[in-house]
């Protein structure tokens, strides 16, 4: 007599037989083969974007990871991510899938690529948790076609670990906000460029191993030159002027530049992208400073008229208030801040420089009084800046210099330059850098220069501080500061 086990079991065998057969969905999934470029076949992908009320009732090939999935019975919901778009997509057991195949649709890790044919449904209620609200994804095939070897997931981003992220940033710039912040970092790049060339400018490339510091200062890196010793450049500064020199009138350029300095705080990198812009003048240093605040302008336009969904996309993670600026840009003296500051109680010098701390104060003082994120801090202390900055000639302790400020933080610093050898000589002098290793850029101004004036601008602060985030290290795609050399 046959025990209960071996009657369980052969009563088992004829269930999975059975289930096997019933599997009559088993060519519409599976596991891909590896792409190796072996057939090129007529289909055509949709983008997730793309999926709207629109297509309702159409038949569409869709390539997407997969966010998140939830098993329920006889359906399976999986969330298709394609960039910061997502959309729902349901898989259920009917005519075109089996029971199998929403199991093998629950058991896809996350961050698997995946090709789905499917019907766009229109939806009755919104679906909140996706971009595409008005539409789902009806399956009909579903195929594997890259898995991920570790799973990686956005739920409970916002509480991972800086550095655990960005130790593994491949996967964290796939999340939907890191998406829209480089997206829109790319259409500030775009913008810069356009604007500049609408108005004239010249774009041009600069040596990024030079001779002597940029900015005259030791925060450089130097590195190995054959059997010398050479830098990294802290800005193109010598180079645009040698330029203008050139007679090129309007110039920028953008391209990475290197600080060498040990400030490990959440606006500081080694390495970032520098914005940089420089321009013969007539008669005034301020035909330039409001030509770059008007390119700024043109930049903050742009960004709110054409990228709404990547503004709105990191809102979701990250609240902010939309980015305010005035036309013209607001311009205020450097000792009409300071009287500000005063009133608020701050103690400051004539010539002391702004700290972080009162920086961030005046930007809520200028808010509060103007109602605006952005704008010009004018006439620096001379003390306080690099040894090309033109003198104030009324005011020896004065500078023809500025920066420009978003939400209370730097990020513009400008100036017009010393386009006379003589001066220029006795600034660097003063500053006591050595005039062998700097030979060539005072040379540039002993044949006759226009006078002219720029800034540098930092593409990640920008970034940063337009969409309201709090550290530079989201704004930068693989940010290195003083800790951090990888990936």
């Amino acid at each position: 007599m046959p025990s209960a086990s071996a009657s369980r079991k052969s009563q088992e065998k004829p269930r999975e037989i059975m289930d096997a057969a019933e599997d009559y969905a088993k060519e519409r999934y599976g596991i891909s083969s590896m792409i190796q470029s072996q057939e090129k076949p007529d289909r055509v992908l949709v983008r997730v974007r793309d999926l709207t009320i629109q297509k309702a009732d159409e038949v569409v090939w869709v390539r997407a990871r997969v966010h998140t999935s939830r098993a329920k019975g006889k359906q399976c919901f999986l969330v298709l991510r394609q960039q910061q778009f997502n959309v729902q997509a349901l898989v259920a057991v009917g005519d075109h899938a089996s029971k199998q195949m929403v199991k093998f649709a629950a058991n896809i890790n996350k961050e698997s690529i995946v090709d789905v044919e499917g019907v766009v449904r229109k939806v009755n209620q919104k679906i909140g948790s996706c971009t595409q609200q008005d539409v789902e994804l009806h399956v009909q095939k579903l195929d594997d076609a890259v898995r991920p070897e570790a799973e990686g997931e956005e739920e409970g981003r916002a509480t991972v670990n800086q550095d655990t992220r960005l130790d593994n940033r491949v996967i964290d710039l796939r999340t939907s906000t890191s998406q829209a912040v480089f997206r829109l970092q790319s259409g500030i790049c775009h913008l810069f460029r356009e604007t500049l060339i609408n108005k004239g400018f010249v774009e041009i490339q600069t040596p990024k191993i030079i001779s002597a510091a940029s900015e005259g200062g030791a925060n450089v890196f130097t590195v190995s030159y054959f059997k010398n010793n050479a830098y990294l450049a802290q800005s193109p500064q010598l180079y645009k002027q040698m330029c203008i020199c050139a007679d090129f009138e309007k110039v920028f350029s953008i391209g990475p530049v290197f600080r060498a300095e040990d400030s490990n705080t959440h606006r500081h990198l080694t390495e970032f992208v520098g914005l940089d812009i420089e321009m013969a003048f007539n008669y005034h240093y301020h035909e330039v400073m409001e030509e770059i605040a008007d390119t700024m302008v043109q930049i903050f336009k742009g960004l709110q008229e054409r990228f709404q969904t990547e503004i709105q996309t990191v809102n979701k993670q990250f609240p902010c208030e939309p980015f305010k600026f005035l036309e013209p840009t607001l311009r205020l003296e450097y000792c009409e801040a300071l009287a500000m500051l005063r009133e608020a109680g701050v103690e400051m010098g004539d010539e002391d420089d702004l700290s972080t701390p009162n920086e961030k104060l005046l930007g809520h003082l200028v808010k509060e009084k103007y109602d605006t994120d952005f704008y010009i801090l004018d006439k620096y202390p001379l003390a306080v800046r690099p040894f090309y900055t033109m003198p104030d000639p009324r005011n020896p302790k004065q500078s023809n210099s500025y920066d420009m400020f978003m939400r209370g933080e730097e990020i513009l610093s400008g100036a017009q330059r010393i386009h006379d050898p003589q001066l220029l000589t006795e600034r660097a002098l003063h500053h006591g850098i050595d005039l062998e290793k700097i030979k060539a850029y005072i040379d540039s101004f002993r044949f006759g220069a226009p006078p002219h004036a720029g800034g540098g601008i930092g593409l990640e602060r920008v970034t940063m501080l337009f969409l309201g985030l709090h550290n530079v290290r989201q704004t930068s795609m693989f940010p290195r500061d003083p800790k951090r050399l990888t990936p």
